[in-house]
């Protein structure tokens, strides 16, 4: 038949007259995304049941038509019903399955299919299959579906390609979506590409999406709104704001930018890359404004600690009619902890009371962290009392808290708790729980912490262990943390600066200089934490010539990286080897003024050699800069005495009396 179809309003009005080829193709259309419709499909059936035309086939159209309308309880029914379900009954279930949530039911009537023998899945059943492994994250399974698309010869196409890529993806298996794109490089659409983008990145590779990116450009593949939402994130968590304003280019040529989503990605874009100028000119361009757009930007102000403006925007959202969300609280009040402001947190907390918002587990975390880090712990216990025991975030945060306040005992108890309660663990909870088994500096902890990490798969993690080999380090079993670091293979500059600082902390300055050559050798650029690790290893052990070699290396090839704390670790060095006047030289020769560490270290070393020249300057600029430090005045009393100059001494201790310091009492951890 040529033309348009009459609608199926009007060709049911002859239903009653209908004979079974009629029906049928009736019920072909009823089982077509673009023609269907629940009530159609109702008065069919029962057409059909009172005509005594019912039959498998039809059943199977039946199942079909309702699996489409999404009518689980009558298409189930049916399907039942059907001692042997035909392929498009079977193909219409599996379907509906995957669509409506039912993943694992989905995978259970396609392994009766392929069991039952009669049937091949299909071009169209594949991908449902496919897709419901990724929901349920089965790679193993996925990875079979995949395998039988090969064995029985399927010729592989866009549909079950993407599909395969989002599974892999999905399950974390980045070679095995590699592998799949590669194969498809005649079959390969805007959406096989935006899936490897994507899911690059929701694998912690945004150098790799940017690669694909640019990849699919040079390619002269055409990119859509869905691109560049999985591209700009990408460009904000690398920083690199030079490619992000490329992306802004682009959408600006390809006229896609009108959608909110875009603008909304390009202004937070711009807020992670830290340029709030263009992040502000992006939003005052935008027409049309969501909470998403006005969290962003008070995001951004918070993260650079601008609370004016940060609140003002707060101001300016609610007077255009838009209400601040959960979101948008928990960045004020991180902003807050940041700062810390603990009377502006307690301001947002009562107005998160007041609308009801307090209860959000965004919020509750970032009310706990506020009062941990303004140094109101029993604050922050409050909070967490009044949370969910069972969600994890709130138990990560309060471990944190301990943390902060030096609270390594509560933090350990609160994770025992943690435990008992059944609370499951993740990667979050054990960064903000390992420093906590560093202070107690217990190797038979350690020893039972790295057991569980290892037996709970945990140690696949860097940052975990980072965060053991640290622990190993407090203990000093410099041996099990080499071993854990032998083991890894991507090492990045936290994993060698904790080696060299262990080292350096138990005096064997030459292996940690050792390993800061050999991570210099490989490629990896060392950072100031670095520098510091090393240089107080240096000085510990003696090694003055090499400490000042590194020093002077530093400043000619890292002078980004030279901070206060490295002439503090130099000018301790010198000291500890008597040539206090090349550390008063140096001092004198910083482009920065030196800070008070600095100066405390050179008048300790004249206080050490017995310095009095030397040490007087030191005293007299600390006296400036940290009045209300004892030990100061201590030390250069101490500095006059040890050459009986005992009335200068006295003065030193009238001097403390007149402005009215104490110093404080010894004690002792015998009693």
């Amino acid at each position: 038949m040529n033309g348009q179809s009459p609608p199926l309003s009007r060709t049911l009005k002859h239903l009653f007259s209908a004979n079974a080829p009629q029906c049928e193709s009736l019920l072909h259309r009823c089982a077509t995304a673009a023609a269907k419709s629940l009530p159609t499909t109702k008065k069919l059936h029962a057409h059909i049941t009172t005509s005594g035309l019912l039959s498998t086939h039809f059943l199977s159209l039946l199942t079909a038509a309702y699996a489409l309308c999404g009518e689980l309880h009558h298409a189930c029914k049916l399907f039942d019903g059907m001692p042997k379900p035909t392929i498009i009954a079977y193909k219409a279930i599996i379907r509906m399955y995957t669509e409506t949530a039912r993943p694992r039911r989905a995978l259970q009537v396609f392994v009766e299919m392929h069991h039952s023998g009669r049937y091949r899945a299909d071009e169209y059943t594949y991908p449902f299959v496919i897709r419901a492994c990724k929901d349920l994250v089965l790679l193993e399974l996925g990875t079979v579906v995949h395998g039988l698309t090969v064995k029985t010869g399927f010729v592989l196409n866009s549909f079950v390609g993407n599909s395969l890529l989002a599974m892999y993806m999905n399950c974390g298996d980045r070679d095995g979506a590699r592998a799949v794109f590669d194969s498809m490089e005649e079959e390969r659409t805007v959406v096989s590409w935006n899936t490897m983008i994507s899911g690059s990145f929701r694998n912690g590779r945004a150098k790799e999406a940017l690669m694909l990116f640019q990849r699919m450009v040079d390619g002269n593949v055409e990119v859509d709104s869905a691109t560049v939402l999985s591209v700009l994130p990408a460009c904000g968590s690398l920083k690199d704001l030079e490619q992000g304003r490329e992306v802004h280019r682009l959408i600006i040529d390809s006229g896609i930018g009108e959608r909110l989503a875009v603008q909304n990605a390009l202004l937070d874009m711009y807020v992670k890359c830290g340029s709030m100028d263009e992040a502000r000119r992006a939003f005052d361009l935008m027409v049309e404004k969501d909470v998403v757009t006005w969290t962003s930007v008070i995001n951004g102000y918070a993260l650079h600690a601008d609370v004016d403006r940060a609140l003002e925007m707060c101001r300016l959202m609610q007077c255009e009619g838009v209400s601040p969300n959960e979101v948008t609280l928990a960045s004020l009040l991180a902003m807050c902890a940041g700062l810390p402001d603990l009377k502006l947190g307690k301001c947002l907390h009562g107005w998160a009371i007041r609308h009801c918002v307090d209860c959000d587990v965004n919020v509750e975390t970032a009310l706990i962290d506020l009062y941990a880090k303004c140094n109101s712990f029993g604050l922050s216990l409050r909070v967490f009392s009044r949370t969910c025991q069972r969600m994890t975030v709130p138990w990560n945060a309060i471990l944190s808290g301990c943390i902060h306040n030096k609270m390594g005992g509560e933090a350990i108890s609160l994770f025992k708790r943690m435990m008992q309660d059944g609370v499951k663990l993740n990667d979050a909870t054990w960064k903000s729980l390992l420093p906590a088994y560093a202070v107690e500096a217990d190797l038979r902890q350690a020893s039972n912490i790295h057991g569980y990490l290892m037996k709970s798969g945990f140690l696949g993690n860097p940052d975990i262990v980072t965060g053991l080999i640290d622990i190993y380090s407090k203990c000093g079993s410099l041996g099990h943390a080499h071993e854990l670091f032998d083991g890894l293979r991507n090492r990045d500059i936290v994993l060698w600066s904790a080696m060299i600082g262990g080292y350096g902390k138990h005096g064997d300055g030459k292996m940690a200089l050792s390993m800061f050559n050999e991570m210099v050798q490989s490629g990896i650029r060392p950072n100031e934490v670095t520098f510091t690790c090393v240089l107080h290893a240096c000085g510990h052990a003696g090694l003055v010539d090499e400490g000042l070699n590194l020093f002077n290396f530093m400043q000619q090839n890292h002078q980004e990286s030279v901070r206060t704390d490295h002439y503090t670790c130099i000018v301790d060095l010198l000291g500890r080897a008597a040539r206090l006047e090349e550390a008063y030289r140096l001092i004198n020769a910083a482009p920065c003024e030196a800070s008070h560490a600095v100066w405390g270290a050179l008048l300790g070393a004249c206080a050490t050699h017995g310095d009095v020249r030397l040490g007087e300057i030191a005293a007299k600029r600390l006296f400036e800069l940290e009045a209300d430090n004892t030990g100061n005045y201590v030390l250069l009393g101490n500095i006059y005495s040890a050459v009986g100059r005992f009335d200068d001494a006295e003065r030193v201790r009238q001097m403390m009396d007149s402005i009215g310091l104490v110093k404080a009492p010894a004690n002792s951890s015998l009693i």
